[in-house]
């Protein structure tokens, strides 16, 4: 029957180590004389059980079950291969076996020293050592034992010393019975015990430890042993798989997750798998401590969060590299053109629509495209810039789209994001976009509509997020006539549109803008820096050639008015160095310096225009104000005026 339990009281218990120390007869007795010196160090629990009786017992306790199990002879034999818990089997020491051994030599001349098991060679070398005459013998069952203790009888052995089994049988055949087991080998045994407890205990608490670290980790985590079982699982992917993670503890992986087959292959490395309608990134690497047994770990991470993670690190590290300079204060000009442009660039900073911007050129369609993606959501991301006519076609399309290592001959070591990819989350503006090759048309227009980009050599897409702004100084309606740019992708560009007015339709404006434009150029010219001026200060320097000023039709527009300053600031810092003070510029130095504005071909159209000449020039004022009246819209203002796009642009250029 069961001894009482021999603990402390219940709120120490768990404190200490568990053991339960199974014998019957001679090694029952045995653990009780020596029980009480445990008290302190263990919750020990003494059991009269044997084999399945004990196996039983052990089952019975589910999680209560002990640390560790004490047993002797072919009885911790039998549990170990039957149970789940440690089992230390009683080993009797060499002044175990002198002993016995002696005391069977007072008793009878004939002795058997019986083992459960092989006859350990370190006690067989004892008995030769000594030159003792002893018959070995051993068994492996309660069967064996019996039939080993009459085989002995039967060639006259007349004592026999073992465990407690084999002497109790030898006892009830009439034989002396010497029992092998000390208090000296019980406690080494719970000593032991203790030790496997304590280690035990400390391997719980670090599992606990790292199961702890796991429940809280954002993304999913599973251990797997050699065989592919589950050895841990946090509660994340175990709600992602629909499971119950204690219960798939010790399972095969592939049993209680059949959709995970793809991502369990030996290779470590990344897999994209589906689980439950979601998509992960699942990663595979071994498990430490299982070098060379084939354990691993995989986490599981949702494809939508790494993209997430991947467009936010592509954006800082960009961020620095390219971002928008001007602001829409930097548009000079109180102009009604001026003003229309600045209502637009706030309205359609709001929107994240494509956006074509149209004007002759140097009349500041990039800083129109920088004023509206600093005003717009995407201020913070980069603002990435590229003039489609300055590239070959081939060096345009890897700068656009990268490349992947070993692409093409000269391809940079481990290959090139391009401007698309640069540009994530924020702006791409492409200047002079009626200039793009055909073939590069139809790659843009592909990215435009899919929100993904093909590197060069790749045969994996990467998603992109990229406002487009679009500029161009040519009538694409007539580039579409001539078959040199796509119908297909001019639309897709023209959601939005902006014209901006040249120099000459705002002449109201010219002189303001010639008096910044100085100021800036003064405050680069190392001469001229340390003199301090203001606008008004910068007017009348200027007044005297503010004639010339309006009459020229300026059609390099205000890149060519910042031209004709930049002489002028010359001029002025030549005079500084001959310490002559500033005077106004005169119309006599601007005919030096800047001969083209006193040419009578280039006036304006009020001055010397012939009747044709003067003609087109109301035309084209009147198609610039119906056009404004439209709102930008080409088609409603061609409807209004009774003339085709083509005419439009014609008469507009």
């Amino acid at each position: 029957m069961n001894a009482p339990t021999l603990n402390a009281p219940d709120h120490d218990v768990r404190a200490r180590p568990v053991v339960w120390a199974f014998g019957i007869s001679r090694l029952r007795d045995l653990f009780f004389q020596i029980a009480g010196e445990y008290d302190s160090r263990a919750d020990l629990r003494i059991i009269s059980r044997a084999y399945d009786d004990a196996v039983r017992e052990i089952e019975a306790a589910e999680a209560h079950s002990p640390d560790v199990v004490v047993a002797g002879g072919s009885n911790a034999a039998y549990l170990k291969t039957r149970v789940a818990v440690p089992v230390v089997q009683i080993a009797p020491t060499g002044l175990d076996v002198m002993h016995s051994l002696a005391r069977a030599r007072r008793q009878a001349e004939s002795i058997a020293l019986v083992s459960p098991g092989d006859t350990p060679p370190e006690i067989r070398n004892f008995v030769a050592a000594y030159g003792l005459d002893i018959v070995f013998s051993s068994y492996r069952s309660v069967q064996d034992a019996e039939a080993c203790v009459l085989e002995l009888k039967e060639r006259g052995v007349g004592v026999v010393v073992g465990p407690g089994l084999v002497t109790d049988l030898a006892a009830a055949a009439g034989m002396g019975a010497v029992f092998l087991y000390s208090h000296a080998s019980i406690r080494s045994s719970f000593e032991t015990a203790l030790e496997v407890a304590e280690a035990m205990r400390g391997e719980a608490k670090r599992r606990q430890q790292i199961d702890n670290l796991l429940q809280h980790l954002r993304d999913g985590v599973v251990a797997l042993d050699a065989q592919g079982r589950v050895e841990a699982i946090n509660r994340r992917l175990a709600e992602a798989l629909g499971l119950d993670s204690a219960r798939a503890v010790g399972r095969p992986l592939v049993e209680v997750a059949p959709d995970l087959i793809g991502a369990l292959s030996d290779a470590d490395g990344d897999a994209l798998v589906a689980i439950r309608g979601v998509s992960y990134v699942v990663h595979r690497g071994p498990l430490a401590g299982h070098e060379g047994q084939g354990g691993a770990v995989l986490t599981f991470q949702e494809s939508r969060a790494v993209e997430r993670l991947d467009r936010t690190l592509r954006s800082k590290q960009l961020t620095h590299q390219f971002s928008a300079r001007y602001s829409l204060e930097d548009l000079i000009g109180s102009s009604a053109p001026v003003e229309r442009v600045r209502t637009l660039v706030r309205r359609y900073a709001k929107s994240d629509a494509t956006v074509l911007v149209l004007g002759e050129s140097g009349t500041g369609k990039e800083m129109v495209a920088q004023s509206m993606h600093r005003l717009s959501a995407r201020r913070k991301f980069p603002f990435v810039a590229i003039n489609c006519g300055a590239f070959p076609e081939a060096l345009l399309e890897s700068e656009l789209f990268g490349y992947e290592e070993g692409a093409f001959t000269g391809a940079r070591r481990g290959g090139k994001a391009g401007l698309l990819e640069a540009a994530h989350r924020g702006t791409l503006f492409l200047d002079e976009i009626g200039e793009m090759p055909l073939p590069l048309q139809s790659r843009l227009l592909r990215v435009l509509q899919e929100r993904e980009v093909l590197r060069l050599g790749s045969t994996q897409p990467t998603r992109i997020d990229v406002r487009v702004m679009a500029a161009t100084h040519r009538a694409l309606t007539d580039s579409i006539a001539d078959g040199t740019f796509r119908a297909d992708l001019y639309y897709r560009l023209n959601i939005l549109s902006i014209a901006l007015p040249p120099l000459r339709d705002r002449p109201a404006d010219v002189m303001p803008l010639a008096a910044e434009l100085l100021l800036q150029a003064m405050d680069r010219e190392p001469r001229l820096a340390r003199r301090v001026l203001d606008s008004e200060a910068a007017m009348r320097l200027l007044a005297e050639i503010e004639e010339p000023l309006h009459a020229y039709r300026w059609p390099g527009n205000v890149r060519e008015l910042q031209n004709v300053i930049e002489r002028i600031v010359v001029e002025l810092a030549d005079a500084e160095s001959t310490g002559a003070e500033f005077a106004p510029i005169s119309c006599e130095i601007m005919r030096s310096i800047a001969p083209e504005l006193f040419d009578p071909s280039a006036a304006s159209p009020e001055r010397g225009q012939t009747l044709r000449e003067r003609s087109r020039s109301v035309e084209a004022g009147e198609a610039r104000a119906v056009l404004a009246a439209c709102n930008g819209d080409r088609d409603a203002a061609c409807k209004a005026l009774g003339i085709s796009k083509t005419t439009l642009w014609r008469k507009l250029r």
